[in-house]
């Protein structure tokens, strides 16, 4: 399972797109077009065997406009400053069609975290935050999980944050484990959500999930998670994959043994029928959930999603050129602006937790979880029916407007 490469002037192009739906000019659009920051740092670690390795890590502040900059840590091999550029900047949208106070960004370091000690893991992590620690807090940027980083990696940023301020400030980091002021729903919240905004689409357009075939292409915690939903609502998931296989059974599979077998077995492969995760994504099915990282569709593989609706789980799953191509076979794509937002919208009830010190129960965190997804469907639903645009063109106009605004009542300094 591979993605294929980010492309700034596709994000730029599919703005230009819902420009004239939007309160935002060409000139204000200038704001959005360049991030705030990118940072680059050389990360030497001591590996067990007494040798110094030298990682690259980088962080991206997209926007501040609407709030401190909050997105995810990746620990990937290949990770580059303009992979981190590109998702900060959906970040930012993701959080204005949320309408949270919050802006968009996202890091990380060039590593495969799985060849790594857990000490080498800890020691790169420590030495990541150090070199972020002035730029970095509960009012400036804060960090998330994402690929290939754990509650774990975040209780060490957190810990190497305070050795280095001499400060307790749980909210400069979400996604903690409970006992260090972590939040319920974190691991959950944004398969939770992709499944909801399913829901609603096909209610949209007159369809129920009941017995609706899905497939997820990515079965970690977020499409494991949709998955569940999905099929609690009557769904069929007839397929999911990992990064190691893919397992398919035509009249649906039993999620919980499934999810039993794959912690004993550390894969999904050999449970039912063993199909490859490239073949998930050209079953002909009702509901493709993209579940893995961006550009799991692409220009490449297109051609061969017979699915009627594409869900954008994970972030820029469905690259603009491959999107371009479904829209013309007649395929619905909803976008991670909108299908994915429970996991950004987790993450900033985690934050104002932190800055309260009051915490919420699980069945709270879910509530308003679900209040906050609802609101931000009905907003870009309601824009889709009265602009008669596509609903990706409706969340972005809706992003635009309201960093616009944003920008221009902050005005220019100096």
């Amino acid at each position: 399972m591979r993605a294929s490469g980010l492309n700034w002037q596709g994000l730029m192009e599919q703005l230009q797109q819902a420009l004239p739906y939007s309160e935002v000019s060409d000139q204000s659009l200038a704001y959005f077009k360049y991030p705030k920051r990118t940072l680059s740092v050389n990360l030497p670690v001591r590996m067990d065997d007494g040798t110094v390795r030298v990682f690259r890590g980088y962080r991206t502040v997209h926007s501040t406009a609407r709030g401190p900059s909050m997105g995810g840590v990746r620990f990937k091999p290949g990770l580059n400053a303009h992979e981190c550029e590109v998702l900060a900047a959906i970040m930012t949208l993701k959080a204005a069609v949320a309408d949270l106070p919050l802006g968009g960004a996202k890091g990380g370091v060039d590593v495969d975290p799985a060849a790594l000690s857990p000490h080498e893991l800890e020691g790169l992590t420590r030495r990541y935050t150090s070199e972020l620690v002035e730029l970095v807090g509960p009012t400036e940027d804060i960090l998330a999980p994402d690929v290939g980083t754990d509650q774990q990696i975040m209780a060490w940023i957190l810990d190497a944050y305070g050795e280095n301020t001499g400060s307790t400030a749980g909210g400069m980091v979400v996604g903690k484990p409970l006992q260090l002021g972590g939040s319920y729903g974190s691991k959950d919240a944004r398969g939770r959500s992709a499944a909801l905004v399913t829901a609603r689409v096909l209610e949209e357009q007159g369809e129920s999930l009941q017995n609706a075939r899905v497939a997820v292409y990515g079965f970690g915690d977020v499409g494991r998670k949709a998955a569940q939903t999905l099929a609690a609502q009557g769904a069929l998931v007839v397929a999911v994959s990992d990064q190691n296989g893919a397992t398919f059974a035509s009249g649906g599979l039993d999620l919980t043994a499934l999810s039993a077998y794959r912690e004993a077995h550390g894969s999904v492969q050999g449970f039912a029928t063993d199909i490859t995760p490239e073949e998930v994504i050209e079953l002909d099915v009702d509901v493709l959930m993209l579940a893995y990282d961006y550009g799991s569709v692409n220009a490449g593989n297109a051609h061969a999603v017979r699915a009627r609706y594409v869900v954008e789980a994970a972030n820029r799953a469905v690259l603009p050129e491959a999107e371009r191509f479904l829209q013309g076979q007649g395929i619905a794509v909803l976008p991670d602006l909108v299908a994915s937002i429970g996991g950004l919208v987790v993450n900033y009830l985690e934050w104002v937790q932190d800055a309260s010190n009051f915490f919420w129960t699980e069945t709270e965190i879910e509530r308003a979880i679900d209040l906050r997804v609802d609101a931000a469907v009905n907003t870009v639903m309601a824009f889709m029916r009265t602009r008669d645009v596509d609903i990706r063109t409706a969340a972005y106009a809706i992003a635009l407007t309201r960093l616009h605004e944003a920008a221009v009542m902050r005005g220019v300094y100096p």
